[in-house]
């Protein structure tokens, strides 16, 4: 198997190296990711200048590249660039959940959104922000429950997220707003962005939000489609 890895947290994030020693135990693997962090970079791309991409070396017999883009750009670099021909990308461990609607906004579900795109399968990885081990540990059993369910035949694209606690795996849809956000104005007309978790809880197992929230793995099967495919069938049936 052939693997891409990227990110948006950034090249020197630190479970990178743990990441792809774990990946190398799969198959081969290459690295593109952001020079630095990218979060909150959705699905963007930069093609209006020139962009540093450079080697570096941050584990041993892996091809390693920084690219100060975004997650989307690295992909796209990746294979329309250093013309690499993956059989799936993995996009992560990205420090902090990536759920509900938030995800509009992911660096991390952006860059599999683009391999999709370019017809390439696709796992999105994100861990709480409290540290990166819990989600290490699991890695092994979370790949053969996606082998063993078959889940990269049924479907192209996986958001998953992977709490601390250990209570199980369950498959989620997105749920509702995860963050709340406010504009703070910090004085000589500035603003920062900030903003908190919500702490809504409907208990429903269902749905990736709730899943996370009561210590259970999520797996969100997502499509790239855009068209909204009732509508449109109503509209041509008429």
């Amino acid at each position: 198997m052939r693997i891409l890895i990227t990110n948006d947290d950034g090249i020197m994030s630190p479970v990178m190296p743990e990441l792809v020693r774990w990946a190398r135990g799969l198959g081969e693997v290459t690295v593109v990711a952001p020079k630095v962090e990218q979060s909150g970079k959705s699905h963007a791309i930069d093609f209006t200048r020139p962009i540093e991409i450079k080697e570096v070396a941050i584990a041993d017999d892996v091809t390693v590249w920084s690219m100060d883009s975004t997650p989307a750009d690295c992909v796209r670099f990746a294979i329309l660039g250093m013309k690499l021909k993956p059989d799936l990308i993995i996009s992560g461990i990205n420090r902090g959940f990536n759920l509900g609607k938030d995800i509009v906004y992911s660096g991390t579900c952006g860059a599999i959104f683009e391999g999709a795109r370019l017809g390439i399968k696709g796992i999105a990885l994100s861990t709480d922000p409290k540290g990166f081990a819990p989600a290490l540990k699991r890695l092994d059993s979370l790949w053969s429950f996606i082998v063993e369910k078959k889940l990269l035949d049924k479907n192209n694209l996986y958001n998953i997220n992977i709490p601390p606690e250990d209570k199980g795996i369950v498959y989620t849809r997105q749920g509702g707003i995860y963050f709340y956000d406010e504009f703070v104005c910090i004085g000589n007309d500035m603003y920062e962005q900030r903003g908190g978790l919500l702490e809504t809880d409907s208990c429903d197992l269902t749905l990736d939000t709730d899943a996370i929230r009561n210590g259970y793995l999520s797996i969100t099967p997502l499509t790239h489609e855009r068209t909204n495919l009732e509508v449109f069938r109503e509209l041509n049936d008429k």
